[in-house]
């Protein structure tokens, strides 16, 4: 009942488990929650009338000390405009619908090749660790120039990126962290390096970001295009991972909807974004305070962290019928799963791309898929997916 839940926290075992009690909590009862157990502490915003204004406030709600929990300093696209627009303008290229169109046929190999292995192995299988989090890595990866033998270490390194957002203490993860910036640094500096000599490259990311210039004709510097790349890893690969996961998981807990999604494939899209706001991979990004906001007789002093509640604003009763109930045949309305305004999901059409090719492939190739247990979630508390979901085939 709403009425016990008076010590809401986000890091407690019951919302770790199952965000949505909370969140309409949040929303009919503490629309500007206060959290103390973090350091620093944060506010969260949750009704989607406060989310949609703050994500387009960005002059009060600025991303310029970082979208995590902790402040950082800016860089990449994590900032404000003009530097935002500038770096964001570069690498906007990489997913435009001609992009996008062109990238169908490398998906829908790896896709087939993943599930060409599964129907080769044991009957019962992680969905997670064999289809839903090798898929997008790989596309990624290889939009990056990351050679074949890499892949492995590749993927380590995505999900040490991911655990130390959200950890406690991320100190844990600093060496596996430097080798990666490494990694990808080299990577950088050896095709910025043939660009600049007048060499042939590939037509990928990697070269479109180590080539990037300013309007002003001045190259990128180089720990932003680092962070760029690093962001593009995390934000292509692990979100789409629990989008593919979270879609299958509610699907398969409610047979008939896998079974009427089999019978009706040309409602993926529409199921695809009733996942995206029932189950957002990212259950909101953070934003600071630049002045002294009041917000339901509640006062948040500039310089604060504000978490944007994406997943809370996608289940407001007063915008979306019956919220709490997952049905890909609502009314489409606009959900916050990408977030809004200038810093809207870049990669967006890349995830919704990769989630339709995997899921036409999937209730075409194992229709007769089952579930076997919920299985595990993912560690960071702002991030929402399974870990581990265990699934079986006939």
């Amino acid at each position: 009942p709403l009425h016990r839940m008076s010590n809401w926290s986000p890091f407690s075992p019951a919302t770790l488990n199952d965000p949505g009690p909370g969140q309409q909590w949040l929303l009919q009862q503490c629309p500007v929650h206060r959290c103390d157990e973090f350091e620093p502490a944060f506010y969260t915003l949750s009704r989607y009338a406060d989310v949609e204004n703050a994500l387009r406030d960005i002059e009060t709600f600025s991303s310029e000390k970082g979208q995590g929990p902790r402040f950082s300093d800016p860089i990449g696209m994590l900032c404000d405009p003009p530097q935002h627009t500038e770096v964001r303008r570069i690498v906007q290229k990489a997913f435009t619908p001609k992009a996008m169109k062109a990238l169908e046929p490398l998906i829908l190999a790896t896709t087939n090749e993943l599930l060409d292995t599964i129907l080769a192995g044991p009957k019962a299988f992680d969905f997670h660790d064999d289809f839903a989090f090798p898929l997008p890595v790989i596309i990624i990866a290889n939009m990056l120039g990351v050679p074949t033998q890499d892949l492995e270490r590749f993927k380590y390194w995505s999900d040490i990126q991911v655990a130390a957002m959200g950890a406690a203490d991320p100190a844990q993860y600093a060496a596996d962290q430097a080798d990666f910036f490494g990694y990808v640094l080299e990577h950088l500096r050896g095709r910025r390096d043939q660009i600049t000599k007048g060499r042939d490259v590939p037509d990928d990311l990697l070269s479109l970001v180590a080539g990037a210039r300013f309007a002003s004709g001045e190259l990128v510097p180089e720990a932003d295009a680092q962070s760029v790349l690093n962001q593009l890893l995390v934000g292509g690969n692990e979100t789409t991972t629990s989008l593919i996961t979270n879609m299958v998981w509610r699907l398969l807990e409610e047979p008939k909807l896998w079974a009427q999604l089999c019978r009706e494939p040309h409602k993926i899209d529409a199921a695809i974004e009733e996942s995206l706001r029932f189950d957002p991979p990212v259950l909101g990004l953070y934003r600071n305070t630049t002045v002294d906001v009041t917000l339901h007789e509640q006062n948040i002093p500039a310089g604060s962290k504000v978490f944007i509640n994406y997943a809370a604003a996608n289940r407001d009763g007063t915008v979306f019928d019956e919220p709490e109930r997952f049905n890909f045949d609502r009314p489409a309305k606009r959900h916050m799963a990408f977030g809004l305004g200038v810093h809207f999901c870049l990669g967006a059409p890349m995830a919704r791309l990769e989630a339709r090719i995997a899921m036409e492939a999937l209730i075409s190739r194992l229709p007769e898929l089952t579930l076997l247990n919920r299985g595990e979630r993912i560690a960071p508390f702002f991030l929402w997916g399974r870990r581990k979901l265990p699934v079986r085939r006939v």
